[in-house]
């Protein structure tokens, strides 16, 4: 790679052109390969592949979501699993974004293989730690590559589909939590309280299980060099003949936007974290370490993000010409609500099911993953019905409905043993319904994207605020939770032992003070009082979840990958019949003269 001796003016010039092409060269180089992969055989091979890479990180992720909570148990730190899951969200909420680009740019399998990489290493600090920071610094990192992994699954199945199939192409890396549900409590049982191999034996299951998938990747590559290497390009090349110096800062700085990344992770870290933490055994809201923070994001950040996005960054992490778009912003607030919504019932259910609800840790597992089990069936199917329905904007308002009716029944079934089968109930149906909307907003907002150059990008947006309403979710939960528990144990507990045990390390007090004791049902009390204040804000916001969708663009899904191709194949349809009507016209022209 050359960036010897060119004038300052000629590598602008160049830079200029490059920034005018219509693709990516990431986008170019995915679009050929999926032109020598057309072959069914191919096509089964490559999605079987994303099956795999999928069924490993998702059962880490039903294993880890449980062991996660005996982990910040060990550290008598279980209060702090919201302000665990909140920060990994806002890292997630900026990696998104960021992940897409670099996919546009260098191409799909360069950004899996980093993504990869940062999943292990993550594992591995997380396996090995031994205190809640070091276990924090590793999740952090294990949920940026998880992030990544999991928007280049969607992203690849994304290239790999046309519209009036993204929908079941988009569940195939969803499938394995069809198995992964009953599977995860034999895996927790056999584990067992040994949670530090239950998350580091996944350092080297999820790389090992990308294999067959970076195989297809490379054999269709392969196939792209020998079929059509005239029409591939190399991002790196196409910048030769500018400094290293602007080469920098055009590719890291002002295309990935990282000072627009770093703002925003400050923004969301410092308005949102503090909620999680601002609550435990003593309030500590008029402490300095909870409003420094809210300040800082409130009145410095937030306005710099801003500033920066609207008038100097040249590729803002938000395209405002795509975001004014009624279809997109409507479901980006759809996104937000999704995990904001399901957080209020689901952050410390498994927790309710053990302490309050007296359930196995296999039971309890198996249960808080009745949701994913159940919508991602209903997803599936339903794609099968959008293959031909081509439309979607109904079956969004259809599941949504059916989450009014589920919050309803978890606000009357949150604890003690009678609730057992109505908790059960009321997440198949918030299952149910998710199937209707979940991943079928995401292919409204797809095709209302319309260039597949953008689609990426807009997919990634879309799941980061996914991420954005899990961080939203998790600090509203952990507020009402680490200020709202502690009183109610205060209530019915005055042996200060016994109330610090019972929320510091859940787990460890129901051994101790098993089911029908008196300290145990006091606790159950308190559960079921913080669970209902949780289930009631979550069943209030569906009715702006609700609102939102009525916003959403209904596109037609053509067979196509965007519907930007369906709109050059009808140009060029048209200029074709215009050509042979105008070459028809004057055919009877020359006709009339004996010509």
């Amino acid at each position: 790679m050359s960036f010897e001796g060119q004038p300052a003016k000629d590598a602008t010039d160049r830079a200029e052109q490059i920034l005018a092409r219509r693709k990516d060269a990431g986008v170019n180089n995915i679009e050929v390969y999926a032109a020598q992969y057309t072959h069914p055989v191919y096509r089964v091979a490559l999605f079987f592949s994303l099956f795999l890479v999928a069924y490993a990180y998702g059962l880490d992720g039903t294993v880890r979501y449980s062991l996660q909570a005996y982990a910040t148990s060990s550290y008598g730190s279980h209060s702090l699993l919201a302000t665990i899951n909140c920060v990994k969200a806002v890292i997630a909420a900026a990696g998104q974004i960021c992940f897409a680009r670099a996919a546009d740019i260098f191409g799909r399998m360069t950004i899996l293989v980093l993504a990869v990489v940062l999943y292990a290493v993550g594992t591995i600090i997380d396996s090995q730690a031994t205190n809640i920071s070091r276990y924090a610094a590793g999740a952090c990192i294990y949920q940026l590559g998880y992030t990544g992994i999991i928007l280049i699954l969607e992203i690849i199945a994304m290239d790999f589909s046309n519209l009036n199939w993204r929908l079941m192409a988009s569940f195939v890396p969803a499938l394995p939590f069809i198995i992964n549900t009953w599977i995860s409590g034999n895996v927790l049982e056999a584990l067992g309280m040994n949670w530090k191999w239950g998350i580091g034996m996944w350092a080297f299951i999820v790389p090992l299980s990308c294999v067959p998938l970076f195989v297809c990747l490379l054999h269709m590559r392969f196939l792209a060099h020998k079929n059509a290497k005239d029409q591939l390009e190399n991002e790196i090349l196409l910048y030769k003949h500018m400094p290293w110096s602007q080469y920098l800062a055009e590719v890291f700085f002002w295309r990935l936007d990282l000072l627009g990344l770093l703002l925003v992770c400050v923004v969301f870290g410092c308005i949102l974290v503090p909620f999680t933490l601002a609550g435990s055994l003593q309030s500590k809201w008029k402490q300095a370490e909870i409003i420094v923070p809210e300040v800082i994001g409130w009145c410095v950040a937030l306005p710099l993000f801003i500033l920066w996005e609207g008038k100097f960054s040249k590729h803002p992490l938000v395209p405002l010409s795509l975001v004014k778009d009624r279809g997109i912003w409507s479901a980006l607030i759809i996104a937000i609500h999704i995990n904001f919504v399901w957080y209020m019932q689901g952050d410390y259910m498994y927790t309710v099911l053990m302490v309050a609800v007296n359930e196995t840790a296999k039971s309890a597992s198996r249960i808080t993953s009745l949701y994913s089990f159940v919508s991602v069936i209903t997803g599936f199917l339903l794609g099968g019905v959008i293959v031909y329905a081509r439309r979607t904007k109904k079956f969004i308002l259809f599941g949504i409905g059916c989450w009014f009716i589920a919050f309803g029944l978890l606000v009357h079934y949150r604890g003690d043993s009678s609730s057992h089968s109505g908790i059960i109930g009321s997440l198949c149906l918030l299952g149910f319904g998710a199937g209707f909307f979940t991943y079928t907003t995401q292919t409204s907002i797809q095709a209302s994207t319309k260039s597949h150059q953008d689609m990426a990008v807009i997919t990634a947006l879309y799941l980061s605020h996914y991420n954005i309403g899990s961080a939203l979710g998790a600090s509203i939960s952990g507020a009402i939770w680490t200020n709202m528990l502690p009183r109610e144990l205060r209530k019915r507990i005055t042996d200060v032992t016994t109330y610090t045990l019972a929320y510091g390390s859940p787990f460890t007090f129901i051994q101790e003070y098993v089911w029908g004791t008196p300290e145990r049902m006091e606790v159950v009390a308190a559960y079921r009082a913080v669970q209902r204040i949780l289930s009631i804000v979550g069943l209030c916001f569906c009715v702006t979840l609700l609102l939102s969708a009525f916003f959403l663009r209904d596109h037609r899904l053509e067979n196509a990958v965007a519907l930007e191709d369906v709109d050059e194949k009808s140009s060029r349809t048209s200029e074709e019949l215009e050509t042979r009507t105008e070459d028809h016209t004057e055919t009877k022209g020359f006709e009339r003269y004996g010509i």
